[in-house]
């Protein structure tokens, strides 16, 4: 338990050093879950036979992939940057990884953010290429609840998003401090866990969009239970009182979201 505690003390953030080019096992992770939520949606598709071409569906996930990083960006910008108006009247500076001529690479992605990204860059995709919305959706969602995991583990192994102090037994020492390993409830709750539900659902579903909009309602309970875990964000805190986070907010937001959109959906089966 000792070595788990201080794990951080025996692990190097970075995985290999080409030249001067550190490779950190946070990019690793990330490149993890983005190929693995492509695969678990490439085999879903062949193993249950749904009828999309794999040339669309790759050109889907290009369009997918441009919407989720420009969203991650912009989201972050907008709902935690404290910069938000510098950086929305000077846009060029959004990906800029530079900082004072030194190279600092881009940081600051908001999963939020690029779900928004996502929903934008498949409604348009759908609208080009004539495809159901809803059709696509349910597949994504569960490619996207599988990768998940590798995203927070990267957070993990990068050492940030850390949780609120606490004496349980597997707390991780964090710059001398014990806290709550809450990447890693992250990847169980809203990755794991929410891949295994949708997974057994997905032969069951009544009509299509059911399993995103449940996406969205466990994607967003889980976060809900998990920030209880999460430090907040440093240059925000706690936005009201000492318990609601900024990630429970817009969690709720987007639960009630889904919600009215089942509601509707709903309304209009009954209807015809």
């Amino acid at each position: 338990m000792d070595f788990w505690q201080n794990i951080y003390s025996h692990f190097d953030p970075v995985a290999v050093s080409l030249g001067s080019i550190d490779v950190h096992w946070y990019g690793i992770m990330y490149a993890l879950a983005l190929l693995s939520a492509i695969f678990v949606a490439k085999w879903l598709i062949k193993k249950d036979k749904l009828p999309i071409s794999s040339d669309l569906f790759d050109s889907y996930i290009w369009w997918v992939e441009i919407g989720v990083i420009l969203g991650a960006r912009l989201g972050y910008i907008i709902f935690y940057d404290p910069n938000s108006m510098y950086y929305l009247t000077h846009p060029w500076q959004i990906f800029n990884p530079f900082i004072n001529g030194e190279f600092t690479g881009i940081s600051g992605m908001s999963y939020h953010g690029a779900f928004i990204g996502f929903l934008i860059a498949s409604i348009l995709f759908c609208r080009k290429n004539k495809v159901s919305f809803w059709f696509l959706a349910d597949i994504a969602v569960l490619g996207i609840s599988a990768g998940y995991v590798f995203g927070r583990i990267g957070n993990f192994f990068n050492q940030e998003l850390v949780g609120r102090v606490t004496d349980v037994s597997w707390a991780i020492n964090v710059n001398g401090v014990l806290r709550h390993p809450s990447q890693l409830y992250e990847a169980v709750l809203e990755g794991l866990l929410i891949f295994a539900i949708l997974y057994y659902f997905r032969n069951k579903k009544s009509f299509d969009g059911q399993l995103a909009i449940m996406y969205g309602v466990l994607y967003s309970i889980a976060r809900i239970i998990a920030e209880i875990f999460r430090q907040p964000d440093v240059q925000l805190g706690f936005i009201y009182s000492d318990w609601l986070t900024m990630g429970m907010l817009i969690s709720a937001i987007f639960a009630v979201l889904s919600l009215s959109v089942l509601l509707v959906i709903d309304k209009k089966r009954k209807t015809t």
